[in-house]
């Protein structure tokens, strides 16, 4: 079995819960967190803005409320376990969900699960999967 943790923007949350489960793997945690990668989101945000608009004013504006360092992010972390032939199949479903091209698109961690009981039945290992 593979545990399966992907932090995703927020707004491909619905995109995701219906490619998960068009993809045959319905279940799965979603919890709301916060992070930061390597990107640096506002000074893009910046450039941006100084390539658009020719007025110094309004530019320094801007610039007085971008902070020091980078602000941590709403994302959603999804985790979902898998039999490891499904691994591939939920990597490459939530990889085409949230692929924009753009820096935060996000990140998956694949590692080995090694046992899991259904507290319900009391069955453990693949079984618990269905």
């Amino acid at each position: 079995m593979k545990l399966i943790l992907a932090i995703i923007r927020i707004a491909k949350m619905t995109e995701t819960k219906q490619a998960l489960a068009d993809a045959g793997l319905p279940s799965f945690t979603a919890v709301p967190v916060l992070g930061r990668g390597q990107g640096h989101g506002d000074l893009e945000k910046i450039k941006a803005f100084q390539e658009t608009n020719s007025n110094k004013d309004a530019l320094d504006d801007a610039l007085t409320f971008v902070p020091e360092t980078p602000r941590l992010k709403s994302k959603r972390m999804i985790t979902l376990v898998v039999t490891d032939d499904k691994k591939d199949l939920a990597v490459e479903t939530i990889i085409k969900a949230n692929q924009t091209g753009k820096s935060g698109d996000g990140k998956i961690f694949v590692t080995s699960t090694f046992e899991s009981y259904s507290v319900h039945t009391g069955a453990s290992g693949d079984a618990t999967l269905d």
